[in-house]
């Protein structure tokens, strides 16, 4: 069942991350384009994740004696905050920073913790996520992809797509199938590492309507596994990924994505734009929507701090934010065309392009609308 989201505020010890962070990001991301900002979590730069790993804002949530800070998650949600309003490129160790670290460090082998956590936190080891495939989507349950034992492990055949980052990344943590069928459904599914540089694992690159090429959908050809690939206990990957998915969900990526565009347009009405009561009235929209999104995404957080699995709770959070994220391209292209003279700015319009582009995906990725709603719908008791 769905509980109620407490009041919750971030700690004084973990606010005070925000200003040095912020510091550090009017320096770095002081000559970069709003166009290019807007991209943010999609924005690849592994120069930049070492910088941040070298301050020691990765794996903030990760074990001291893997070389993490062991902060937890408010730490973390306030140094994601800030690279998120900012419009940083956290693209190249995000997955890894936000689910495959905490993912190894609850359930993994001490052999897989000394090798991958320490990578993670010095941004040496970037992961993306194998869930989906093409008969099976957001429906993870339904997984076709299989890992039979072998003498020496297991082998991994099937595909995953919707696969983030997968031409850039070290690892993928797949969900497959290591018992029974498909018809099984949350029964039999297991999760395994793979090196993305072993033998029979192949990647192709799918290109979106903005010409990125942040997808991919990746090919297990009898790819041989070792003892170590496997996290967990075998059979207990539904239980794992769900925990993986409160993570997933959770945070504040999932209200930021258009915020570059909402910033640029509140500059625009600031510098440039008439005074317009609609504007006034979109403006006071928009930032009520965020507050008390952000408030909810504090809460989960809390839930998460105190040792939680939020699962449905982060479901209605992503599914709130995607919506609140989808909305803003849509609201302010419409806000512009109403008035057509008011001279808005190529930056402005160049964000807008993009983001009017690849704002469809926002309730697509960790797991469509459908989805969400059949889960929250469950929570509550409705079905």
């Amino acid at each position: 069942m769905i509980s109620v989201l407490p009041l919750a505020t971030i700690p004084a010890a973990d606010e005070a991350l925000r200003a040095p962070v912020r510091a550090f990001l009017a320096t770095a991301m002081k000559d970069v384009a709003p166009e290019v900002r807007a991209r943010t979590w999609l924005g690849f730069d592994a120069a930049f994740s070492r910088q941040l790993a070298d301050r020691g804002w990765l794996g903030m949530t990760l074990p001291t004696q893997y070389g993490g800070q062991a902060r937890g998650h408010f730490a973390r949600f306030v140094v994601v905050e800030e690279l998120l309003a900012a419009g940083a490129p956290v693209s190249a160790h995000w997955i890894a920073d936000r689910q495959s670290g905490p993912l190894i460090a609850k359930y993994g082998t001490e052999t897989q913790k000394q090798f991958y956590l320490p990578k993670i936190c010095k941004a040496e080891a970037f992961f993306c996520i194998g869930m989906s495939e093409p008969n099976a989507g957001s429906d993870l349950a339904s997984v076709g992809s299989r890992a039979e034992p072998t003498a020496a492990g297991w082998k991994l055949n099937g595909r995953k797509i919707w696969t983030t980052n997968a031409p850039h990344s070290h690892y993928v943590i797949v969900l497959v199938r290591t018992s029974g069928s498909p018809a099984d459904r949350q029964k039999g599914l297991s999760q395994f590492i793979v090196d993305l540089a072993a033998p029979g694992v192949s990647v192709r690159p799918i290109r979106d309507l903005a010409g990125d090429a942040h997808f991919s959908e990746i090919f297990f050809d009898d790819v041989e596994l070792d003892e170590h690939a496997l996290i967990g206990a075998e059979g207990a990957g539904w239980e794992q990924v769900t925990a993986e998915l409160a993570f997933e969900r959770s945070g504040p990526e999932r209200l930021y994505s258009s915020i570059v565009l909402l910033d640029e347009w509140l500059n625009y009405l600031r510098k440039a734009a008439p005074r317009d009561s609609a504007n006034v009235r979109l403006m006071g929209r928009f930032i009520s929507h965020l507050a008390v999104l952000r408030e909810m995404s504090i809460s989960v957080t809390s839930k998460l701090a105190n040792g939680d699995s939020p699962v449905v709770e982060a479901a209605l959070v992503k599914d709130l934010g995607t919506e609140f994220e989808q909305s803003v391209p849509s609201l302010i292209a419409d806000a512009l065309g109403a008035l057509p003279d008011a001279g808005a700015d190529a930056p402005l319009l160049a964000t807008l392009a993009y983001l009017t582009q690849v704002a469809p995906t926002f309730s697509l990725r960790g797991g469509t609308r459908e989805i969400l709603r059949g889960m929250i719908a469950r929570g509550l008791g409705l079905r």
